[in-house]
C-alpha cells in the first residue's frame, strides 16, 4: 500500500471517529439495522466486532426487517448492489434517514446512483464535512 491509500485511510478513520463524536454529543443520532446486526454478528475479528457492537449498542433507533425494506433491497440488488449492502441502504431510506454513510468505495458510487428518496449517501468525509462545515 503507497503513502497515499494510507494517508486517505487515515482520514477516512479520522472522519468516522468525527461523526461518532458528533453523534455521541447529540448532534446527530445513529441508526441501527437489521443489516449492521447481522454484519457486526459474522465479523471474524473479535477487537473489530467488540468495537462495533459498542459503536451500535449507542445508536438512537434499529431499523427491523420489513417487508418494504426487502422489496427496496431488491430493487438495489437488481441494479448492481450486493445484496447485504442493499439492505443496509434501504433500511437507511426506510427509517428516512438524511444520510448514509459507507467507506466502502464502489457501493458509494452506486448508492448514488440509486433512488434513496431523501437520504443522501456520502463518504465519511463528506459527512463531517456536511456536519462541521
Amino acid at each position: 500500500m503507497d503513502d497515499q491509500a494510507h494517508f486517505r485511510i487515515h482520514m477516512e478513520t479520522e472522519a468516522i471517529l468525527g461523526v461518532l463524536a458528533w453523534c455521541e454529543a447529540g448532534n446527530a443520532q445513529l441508526l441501527s439495522s437489521v443489516a449492521l446486526r447481522y454484519e457486526i454478528d459474522h465479523n471474524p475479528h473479535p477487537v473489530r466486532k467488540a468495537f462495533a457492537q459498542e459503536t451500535l449498542s449507542k445508536s438512537a433507533v434499529s431499523i427491523p426487517a420489513s417487508n418494504s425494506a426487502a422489496q427496496r433491497a431488491r430493487r438495489y440488488a437488481a441494479s448492481g448492489i450486493k445484496a447485504l449492502d442493499a439492505l443496509h441502504l434501504a433500511c437507511a431510506v426506510e427509517a428516512n434517514a438524511d444520510y448514509f454513510c459507507t467507506c466502502d468505495d464502489r457501493f458509494l458510487r452506486r448508492a448514488k446512483l440509486a433512488s434513496t428518496a431523501t437520504t443522501r449517501a456520502v463518504s465519511p468525509s463528506e459527512l463531517i464535512e456536511i456536519l462541521d462545515p
